[in-house]
């Protein structure tokens, strides 16, 4: 039986949408609010705050707040590539380096998450392996609802912690 590899995994989801929609929800303030965060704030490398419809750079930090999470509960980071079309990459805190390749099939697009760098300790193997896939899992069936033209599937409401959905 060959081992586990606790250092990455991928997902792949196809979304019935045109590419540069997909594009831009990932490499905007403006889209990646629309489906992931509640607050997700980006800089230049010069420390100029980028404006909500303005395309993420490599290079570019950010600071992330999610729904159903204090302002305590954020994440800081890089962005490692961003090439305008297909291919967007970000340092997602000590979880390791996530990777979103995007691929236009005609009718869909195709879309393949892949974390990987991921500590291989035990921390990392219960909290960035299982705990980010299965949270990937959720926001990846959210961004397909959201461009899709359904639902935003977040929960909103901090009163409601501890759930898939925030």
């Amino acid at each position: 039986m060959s081992q586990h590899d606790w250092s990455k995994f991928s997902h792949k989801i196809y979304l019935n949408v045109p590419i540069g929609q997909v594009y831009d929800s990932w490499a905007t303030r403006a889209g990646i609010e629309n489906w992931f965060l509640r607050k997700g704030e980006f800089k230049t490398p010069e420390g100029v705050i980028k404006a909500p419809d303005a395309y993420i750079e490599k290079g570019d930090t950010y600071q992330w707040l999610w729904h159903g999470h204090p302002d305590t509960t954020t994440e800081h980071g890089v962005v490692t590539e961003a090439n305008g079309k297909d291919r967007f990459a970000f340092v997602f805190g000590s979880a390791g380096v996530v990777t979103v390749a995007l691929k236009d099939l005609g009718e869909v697009t195709e879309m393949v998450l892949t974390q990987d760098q991921i500590p291989t300790d035990e921390d990392g193997r219960w909290n960035y392996h299982v705990g980010c896939s299965t949270g990937w899992t959720f926001y990846e069936a959210n961004i397909k609802s959201v461009l899709e033209g359904g639902m935003d599937l977040r929960n909103k409401n901090p009163a409601y912690s501890n759930v898939i959905n925030s």
